[in-house]
């Protein structure tokens, strides 16, 4: 097989496989156990979640692009044995329980895979479609919720061989029973890296939808900028990237803005968000508090969080209280103990990133 075409295969094969529904342990949620659809209608809930892929694939395609041929396939054996390991559809259990457990009006997602593969041309009896969205969707309704998809944009794209198509997305979802979509839409960021392989074009995104809550104007957006890559910290790509959603949204009076920002408090592209007027919510409403979202191991399988980094995040601009202070709570979900879930092999985190829930009032 060509060597190209296994980290393709291990992302998808192994990460198809099923599980039964995870049942979210009390306790786990801390303030946001007691959320309820029947709060007050001057609060907004969001929550923002990294899917994750499943295994270290960074691990891979530096073991594929490094001049020695004989760690393609540890490389590519490990990546397999990971991706056992992280279940996906498990793991989408585990977030459908957390939304119906937090009830937000609005959920970002990133890292958003629609992957169709079909591997019998080279005498594997592989033949996949999987949907992340469509899953989490089906999960969602069978627990008796009504999220809708408000905005989707096609960020990366993979197609390295015929019959092999990856392609990643940026999506929001809405409580169409609370929430009503006026406009809404998806795109590329202007800035990106660009092709990095042939048939693989490396493009990040946002989305975004205008709505009405309660009888109020909000306009929600979801983003996932540029991650350092190779060694090379983007730090102003980031920035960039940033600045053109500011600039976007400069008119709309009441905004929300989460994902996957990677990168830190203290870099430029925050510094454009602060300089835009926007408010970084867990540094307003738990000051002090470190709040790292980022990563546990590759294979989910850390007892205990030993995040380094904080890199997913609420801002907000026009929601707040009296004097512009915001008001309200935030938490994560899959940071403690209790949010693991059981794994083929050992109990798993639902991603590898923490996921940010904040309600505003």
């Amino acid at each position: 097989m060509n060597r190209h075409l296994y980290p393709i295969a291990a992302l998808i094969v192994l990460t198809a496989a099923c599980k039964d529904p995870f049942e979210v342990r009390a306790g786990s949620w801390n303030w946001l156990t007691e959320q309820r659809v029947s709060a007050g209608a001057s609060e907004i809930t969001v929550m923002t979640q990294n899917m994750y892929v499943g295994a270290d694939v960074d691990a891979v395609i530096g073991a594929l692009a490094s001049p020695d041929p004989n760690d393609d396939v540890p490389a590519l054996l490990f990546a397999i044995q990971t991706l056992g390991e992280t279940d996906f559809p498990a793991r989408a259990d585990a977030l459908a329980d957390a939304i119906a457990r937090v009830r937000p009006q609005v959920v970002g997602l990133q890292e958003v895979s629609v992957i169709d593969i079909d591997l019998t041309g080279l005498g594997l009896p592989v033949v996949v479609h999987l949907d992340f969205l469509a899953i989490l969707q089906a999960k969602l309704a069978a627990r008796g919720l009504h999220y809708t998809l408000a905005a989707q944009v096609q960020n990366i794209t993979a197609v390295p061989l015929p019959g092999i198509s990856l392609v990643d997305h940026d999506a929001m979802l809405v409580d169409a029973d609370r929430v009503t979509v006026g406009s809404a839409g998806g795109q590329n960021f202007a800035v990106n890296v660009g092709v990095v392989a042939p048939g693989v074009e490396l493009k990040r995104g946002w989305v975004f939808a205008r709505t009405t809550i309660a009888g109020e104007p909000y306009t929600f957006v979801s983003l996932h900028a540029e991650a350092d890559l190779a060694g090379a910290h983007l730090d102003g790509l980031r920035a960039l990237q940033l600045g053109e959603v500011v600039g976007t949204v400069a008119g709309d009076a009441r905004v929300v803005m989460m994902g996957d920002f990677n990168d830190v408090p203290t870099s430029t592209m925050h510094q454009v968000l602060t300089g835009a007027g926007f408010t970084d919510v867990w540094a307003a409403l738990r000051p002090g508090v470190i709040g790292f979202t980022c990563c546990h191991l590759p294979n989910l399988s850390d007892h205990v969080a030993d995040f380094s980094q904080r890199i997913d995040y609420v801002f907000t601009r026009g929601v707040a209280g009296p004097n512009d202070k915001v008001i309200g709570q935030i938490d994560y979900f899959g940071n403690v103990p209790a949010d693991r879930l059981a794994g083929p092999a050992h109990p798993i985190w639902p991603s590898d990133h923490a996921g940010v829930m904040a309600t505003l009032r």
